[in-house]
């Protein structure tokens, strides 16, 4: 039995009364950017529904250049499928305390991770979180200056306490 098999019979069981939601804007009007984090369930954490909002996962929950074109194209999903006018969005960017990334502001783990992983050493440091409320307040501006986000998207910064499940605004939301 694999370690997926249990989790397939859970699938069974939740499938049953199952009702799919509709390709939409998402509810919330919400896309979350967070870790990959295997603590961290940001539906549950926030009380989201399926349909409610987009999120985005990756190492550091860091915004990088796919990170900026995935909430590109939502946004030119929201206005060219579903006609979407005026104030599209907000972007949450939710760090965490504890993360992982933190390993790689030491400069010799970050090489032994570059060799094992195949990435540059500069891509692993630019998804280093060692500070989750430097990194958010970062995160939060780098996507307040790119021209790919749409216009009138806010942006707002939080960060996750892994210990008392918590979750803490850094940065308000602001406008692009």
């Amino acid at each position: 039995m694999t370690r997926m098999a249990p989790l397939l019979e859970n699938n069974e069981w939740s499938a049953h009364g199952f009702t799919p939601v509709p390709l939409a804007v998402p509810t919330a009007r919400l896309i979350i950017v967070t870790c990959l984090d295997h603590r961290l369930d940001p539906a549950r954490i926030l009380g989201l529904e399926p349909g409610d909002a987009p999120i985005i996962r990756n190492a550091g929950g860091r915004v990088t250049e796919s990170v900026v074109t995935d909430i590109a194209y939502l946004g030119f999903l929201a206005r060219q499928v579903f006609g979407v006018e005026g104030p599209l969005f907000e972007v949450a960017v939710i760090h965490h305390t504890q993360c992982g990334t933190g390993f790689l502001a030491d400069p010799d783990f970050r090489h032994r991770a570059a060799d094992a992983t195949g990435l540059p050493a500069r891509t692993l440091a630019a998804s280093e979180v060692s500070d989750p409320y430097v990194t958010a307040r970062e995160d939060v501006e780098r996507l307040l200056a790119s021209p790919l986000i749409p216009r009138e998207t806010t942006v707002s910064g939080h960060v996750y306490d892994v210990e008392t499940g918590r979750v803490s605004m850094v940065v308000d939301a602001t406008g692009t």
